[in-house]
């Protein structure tokens, strides 16, 4: 017979502008579901601080770059970027508020209370998509983590993003010699003939070991400059 313990608790359930989000603590780890779609837990996080510093070391040595994160999910890349004093500016970019209000007056502000008040980071409240199409802004490094990969999107309105003209629109908000970092559950082939493709240099994969399957990735491209 399963016990409480085995059985999801639904802490919170908000429709949002992209359809049903759901917040469950499961034992000790909270989880985020969009639509029925399993995004992430608090199991572990590793993979999310690959992400941050991948990006930090692909850059050269210019001084307090400015960091763009897509998708703020349970925290972990956010706080992993404030908790290191060389990233000059964070900027989060999440769509969901019912995500940004666990994190500010929620069970996820656990995670991410000194990296919300910490004065370099900046939450917007925006689709990813549209706001690399659309900004004037530019960053030193662009640390994606909105699907589960290239090839798994939550939405299919996400799949432009991987395509030429997303990742253009990603050349475009990076400076000469920023780097491009995007999270995967999955190593993709495929999308690293995209990122050649679409311009970018110094394309390479790095692989996180996961206890079972196959390994979570981080792929890596350099904007020429």
């Amino acid at each position: 017979m399963p016990t409480s313990y085995d059985i999801p608790e639904v802490l919170d359930r908000r429709e949002g502008p992209y359809g049903e989000v759901v917040l469950r603590r499961h034992g000790e780890l909270l989880q985020i579901i969009a639509n029925g779609c399993f995004l992430m837990d608090t199991s572990d996080g590793r993979s999310e601080r690959v992400l941050v510093d991948a990006a930090l070391d692909a850059l050269d040595d210019r001084p307090a770059p400015h960091v763009l994160i897509g998708g703020l999910g349970v925290g972990f890349s956010l706080a992993h970027a404030a908790a290191n004093p060389r990233w000059g500016r964070i900027t989060v970019v999440e769509r969901e508020p019912a995500i940004v209000d666990w994190h500010r007056a929620g069970p996820l502000s656990a995670l991410s209370a000194e990296a919300l008040t910490d004065p370099r980071t900046n939450i917007l409240e925006t689709d990813l998509v549209g706001f690399v199409n659309e900004t004037c802004a530019t960053f030193d490094a662009l640390c994606l983590d909105i699907d589960n990969g290239p090839d798994w999107t939550v939405t299919e309105g996400n799949g432009g993003l991987y395509a030429r003209a997303g990742l253009t629109s990603c050349a475009r908000v990076l400076k000469p010699g920023g780097v491009l970092a995007v999270w995967s559950a999955q190593p993709s082939a495929e999308f690293e003939g995209s990122l050649s493709n679409a311009g970018f240099q110094q394309v390479r994969t790095e692989e996180i070991p996961v206890a079972r399957g196959v390994p979570d990735v981080v792929h890596l491209a350099v904007r020429p400059g």
